[in-house]
């Protein structure tokens, strides 16, 4: 994991900085979040702050640098997978964050989420932080451990977790240490390295080392880097050693050959330092070269590629690379005029460049892809499928179960739209959890992915990752899916159901699950049908309203009894429109009014409460709803004018707060279908030029964005920093945040004048300036290329941004 951060830091301008790391080799863990030590003394962190290892006292995720505390005397830090340690120049120690195993050596395993002094002791040298547990320097050679111990990390023998600093033998000439997940290795002084904890550690066998053991007899080692299962070394000699696990080609050797014992990499002599990542490394020559090796999943290597290597790879052609740091999926690197770079998985911001490489959540539509020939389209769990004009059939996003449909069930995801297979005669498409579906122009119906409830309809049990015929039927007119079951209607108004079937949500009167579709009733007058997470709804021809499946939060609006066959409901109305969430349902009458009834707890029901409700109500007073859109937490509608609304936890708002109401989404008024996930929180939207659109929920790309940068991305850290922990945007307000008509409103703090306005790109690139800006005004950005953009506001007082997006 992460050995101790240097720092050095230069004023640009009042109110804006720039930023030059030095970093130490050898650091890894399985963390999303980031920590540095500015040359002022400042302390600075962003990213994933789930357990408070920000150290803002809050446990808000941030994309931009946030300060911690208002001191600045901060020396080092470390960041571990939930937590940070960090030494401030008085020698003292302080920790915050995830504390569970005790990693944070404050003698409890209560959270902290702003920084605790840990001890009395004033000697602390140098820090680095693992995946649950801390190792140490003090300035008198010793070296110090506490945190998680089930796999003896903790190299003290006795398998026991400690919740406060212990001292790790007697030794007190201790140089250098490198943790990894499990395993932590330290260099002495003279020049003999050790290890221990659990994993291959370079002695011939993958065990447990419970006391530090040197690795083999060599006493040149420089320098180490202990990554999740391997580790990497350099000598004094200038070559490069590794060992330990290999199946992803991090040793660099050339095969997936596991290494027992330190095996040279090549026969290169000039090799300065390596960084070991999960399942990846990263290293620097002394000619000033990157290389890099391994898995390649994330754009972790920096190669412009996602493709695994299995011997190093040079990143570019810069000979200015100066330090280096991997982590779980992403990498950092400096050159020597003191610019950081930074690429691969930037999930919660932890790649820190200005407007987030990574895009895990939109909070806005943006366009999937440039393609102007969409016809339908269908979220799933955590993937998405849409059909084009000329017929062909499209996948992106998660890939675990082949629900992509490409030949492959990997878990290698797709960030952009990919055709499945050849074919051109595709009509419609339906997604599951981890499940897809799909209807050919000549009636018949198609199924892979995961079939762990037979819901892909066929006759085996087993998962496919291409499309399969199921029966022969050739009479499909439509299919819907829920989270593992599906059911579909037939020319004839026949209804049919596969799947899970543990609350009755395929409605043949029993729990019992089909190997093949079964016929609901043999009623055939049925119009269109609706699948929730575990209950269905169904219209028939005469806009009757019936209700089926899981009832547990009164999502059939019948009380609360799970109902195993359909039921009629709300008998004196005619119904539109329907559609079923998770846990709830939403529905449109005949008279254009919105109903919704079911689980309320994050406002998707949208009558302005949190209160569940077990019969439909009435939302608002508007008859001029024509669709309805139900998720996991939320909803959305179409109004007749073509505006969309959004409520309830997944609504896409800046704040991030949930709408307990519907609230009018952008300016937009030309939306032609919704395609929700009830599942999951992503939704795809078509326009009527064609156009696809996305927002919510992008954890697995199935919003057709990358989520990481696969080549070397520039990281301006002042352009979103907020100091003594504000929110950056907090003081530079733009309307509307998504750019349709060509311009943004914007307003400063108050008193602002005569400041510098600046727009960057994803890039940290200045695309526009004004260097006299008002407190307040316009910006014209209808010139610019559709993207993500930063608004930077730079006043005597400091700097002040905020996000746009430019359709």
């Amino acid at each position: 994991m992460k050995q101790p951060l240097l720092f050095s830091f230069r004023f640009v301008r009042r109110g804006c900085w720039a930023l030059g790391l030095l970093l130490a080799a050898g650091r890894t863990q399985a963390q999303t979040h980031s920590a540095v030590v500015f040359g002022d003394g400042t302390l600075w962190t962003w990213g994933n702050n789930q357990y408070g290892q920000l150290g803002d006292g809050s446990t808000r995720h941030r994309e931009a640098p946030v300060a911690v505390g208002a001191g600045a005397s901060w020396q080092s830090t470390a960041a571990g997978e939930q937590h940070t340690v960090a030494v401030r120049q008085d020698g003292t120690l302080w920790a915050w964050g995830d504390n569970q195993f005790g990693q944070l050596g404050d003698g409890t395993c209560s959270p902290r989420p702003t920084p605790v002094q840990i001890g009395a002791a004033a000697t602390w040298q140098s820090v680095a932080a693992g995946a649950n547990y801390t190792v140490a320097l003090r300035t008198d050679g010793t070296l110090w451990v506490w945190g998680e111990n089930a796999n003896f990390q903790l190299g003290n023998g006795t398998g026991i977790d400690a919740l406060v600093p212990t001292q790790l033998g007697t030794t007190t000439t201790w140089q250098s240490i490198s943790v990894g997940t499990e395993h932590a290795c330290a260099i002495r002084q003279d020049g003999t390295l050790w290890a221990w904890g659990f994993g291959t550690l370079g002695n011939g066998q993958r065990t447990y080392f419970v006391n530090p053991t040197q690795v083999g007899t060599a006493s040149n080692w420089q320098s180490v880097a202990a990554g999740h299962d391997h580790t990497v070394a350099v000598r004094r000699d200038g070559t490069l050693w590794a060992w330990g696990e290999n199946y992803h080609g991090q040793l660099g050797v050339g095969t997936p050959t596991w290494c027992p014992t330190p095996v040279q990499v090549g026969t290169a002599a000039n090799w300065l330092l390596a960084a070991a990542g999960r399942y990846y490394t990263a290293a620097l020559r002394q000619d000033g070269t990157l290389w890099s090796w391994g898995l390649n999943e994330r754009g972790q290597l920096g190669d412009s590629t996602t493709s695994a290597r299995r011997t190093p790879v040079q990143v570019g052609r810069a000979t200015t690379w100066q330090t280096l740091t991997a982590h779980e999926a992403h990498t950092v690197g400096t050159h020597r005029n003191g610019e950081v770079w930074a690429w691969g998985s930037s999930t919660r911001g932890q790649v820190g460049s200005p407007a987030r490489v990574a895009m895990n959540l939109v909070e806005y539509p943006r366009p999937v892809g440039a393609a102007t020939t969409w016809q339908s389209a269908a979220a799933g769990g955590e993937h998405s499928l849409a059909v084009r004009q000329d017929g062909t059939l499209w996948s992106w996003g998660r890939n675990y179960y082949g629900q992509l449909g490409n030949g492959t069930s990997s878990g290698i995801h797709r960030a952009a739209p990919e055709q499945v297979g050849t074919a051109t005669g595709w009509r419609s498409v339906a997604a599951g959890a981890d499940f897809s579906l799909a209807l050919r122009q000549d009636g018949t119906l198609w199924a892979w992915g995961r079939n762990n409830y037979r819901q892909l309809g066929g006759s085996t049990p087993f998962s496919r990752d291409v499309p399969e015929q199921v029966g022969t039927a050739t009479s499909w007119r439509s299919v819907v899916a829920g989270e593992a079951f599906a059911l579909g209607l037939q020319q004839d108004g026949s209804l049919w159901g596969w799947g899970d079937n543990g609350y009755g949500q395929l409605g043949t009167g029993s729990r019992f699950i089909p190997p093949t579709p079964e016929r609901v009733d043999t009623t055939t007058t049925w119009r269109s049908v609706a699948a929730g997470g575990q209950h269905a709804l169904a219209l028939r021809r005469d806009s009757t309203l019936w209700v089926w499946g899981d009832n547990a939060s009164g999502q059939l609006g019948h009380g609360t009894t799970a109902l195993l066959r359909p039921t009629h409901i709300s008998q004196a109305h005619r119904w539109l429109s329907v559609a079923a969430g998770a846990d709830f349902s939403l529905a449109v009458r005949a008279d254009g009014t919105l109903w919704a009834w079911g689980n309320n707890a994050e406002g998707q029901l949208g009558d302005g409460t949190t209160t569940r409700r077990a019969v439909p109500v009435q939302i608002g007073t508007a008859t001029d709803w024509r669709q309805v859109a139900a998720g996991r937490g939320y909803g959305q509608g179409v109004r007749q004018d073509g505006s969309v609304w959004v409520w309830g936890s997944g609504a896409p708002t800046s704040s991030g707060a949930p709408l307990l109401v519907p609230t009018l989404m952008g300016t937009a008024a030309d939306w032609a279908q919704l395609y929700p996930s009830s599942g999951s929180q992503h939704v795809l939207a078509r326009r009527p030029d064609g156009t696809l659109w996305g927002w919510g929920n992008n954890t697995s790309y199935q919003l057709g964005w990358l989520t990481y940068a696969p080549l070397p991305v520039l990281v301006r850290s002042g352009v979103l920093a907020s100091r003594a922990g504000a929110p950056a945007t907090s003081d530079l307000l733009l309307f509307p945040t998504v750019a349709e008509a060509g311009q943004v409103q914007y307003r400063g703090p108050a008193g602002a004048a005569s400041a510098l306005l600046e727009v960057l790109d994803m890039t940290g690139r200045v695309v526009l300036r004004q260097s006299r800006a008002a407190g307040q005004g316009v910006l014209p950005v209808a010139a610019l290329p559709a993207g993500w953009y930063v608004a930077r506001l730079t006043t005597s007082g400091g700097c002040h941004t905020a996000r746009f997006y430019r359709p």
